[in-house]
């Protein structure tokens, strides 16, 4: 059983985004490609997209899991539009299914036009890295669409600055998420320290130690530290201790 949809906005391009088995025929240029799946860029009418192709949701048990990876990830995104958070928009998505088991699926986003990503700008030491207005605006909106994230109690789980893109004004969207879910109790407090200590891996290299507590007391929306922030903040240094 298949089941497809493109996005009324999109219809003209039914003739390469209309069915399943037309966006598994596209080819474009390679981004990434592992066992499960791939990602390409096409270029239609002057405009740039990204196909993101599965063709297997893992082995074992994931194999089986009633919601594939594909799946997650185009509602994570919706979930993201939905809340406010900047994101990409879905052209189209689908997927497959064998004898009740997923066979392959797929999603399409369009470009954010005039985007790079943050581990980019950090791996280049781009100058805006040392520019502190710029650091203060990208800050504060990455600790704004995290805290509205966790406020509904989801986490990213990649929460990477791989998976931030920044525009020229700049303004900051969230993408790639498809492992991103809803957690509760002390499951939930866990997988929000490693959101944070995920940003800070990066950051504690890149920024200021003044530039990271601004962004702490931004996404916690006060101005100074509590004992309990002061607990957390230790758990998200040494979330990642030993293992970079």
């Amino acid at each position: 059983m298949s089941k497809w949809r493109l996005h009324a906005d999109y219809q003209h391009l039914a003739k390469d985004f209309g069915s399943l088995e037309l966006v598994f025929a596209l080819e474009g240029e390679r981004i990434t490609h592992d066992s499960e799946s791939e990602l390409i860029r096409i270029e239609r009418e002057g405009i740039s997209y990204y196909v993101k192709r599965y063709r297997s949701n893992g082995t074992g048990l994931r194999a089986w899991h009633p919601k594939p990876r594909v799946k997650a990830e185009w509602q994570n995104l919706q979930y993201f539009a939905d809340w406010g958070i900047p994101t990409a928009k879905v052209v189209a998505r689908g997927m497959e299914r064998t004898m009740g088991a997923f066979s392959r699926g797929a999603m399409i986003t369009r470009e954010i036009p005039g985007t790079r990503d943050l581990s980019d700008l950090a791996w280049e030491k781009d100058a805006c890295l040392q520019d502190a207005e710029w650091v203060r605006q990208v800050s504060f909106q990455v600790a704004d669409f995290t805290r509205v994230m966790h406020q509904h109690r989801f986490v990213h789980n990649d929460l990477k600055w791989r998976n931030i893109l920044i525009d020229q004004q700049p303004k900051a969207f969230l993408i790639d998420c498809p492992t991103g879910g809803f957690w509760w109790g002390p499951l939930l407090q866990y997988r929000i320290i490693k959101d944070l200590a995920c940003l800070d891996k990066v950051a504690k290299y890149q920024l200021s130690r003044s530039q990271r507590l601004r962004f702490y007391l931004h996404y916690v929306q006060q101005q100074r530290l509590a004992v309990a922030d002061k607990k957390r903040i230790g758990k998200i240094i040494r979330f990642f201790a030993g293992r970079e």
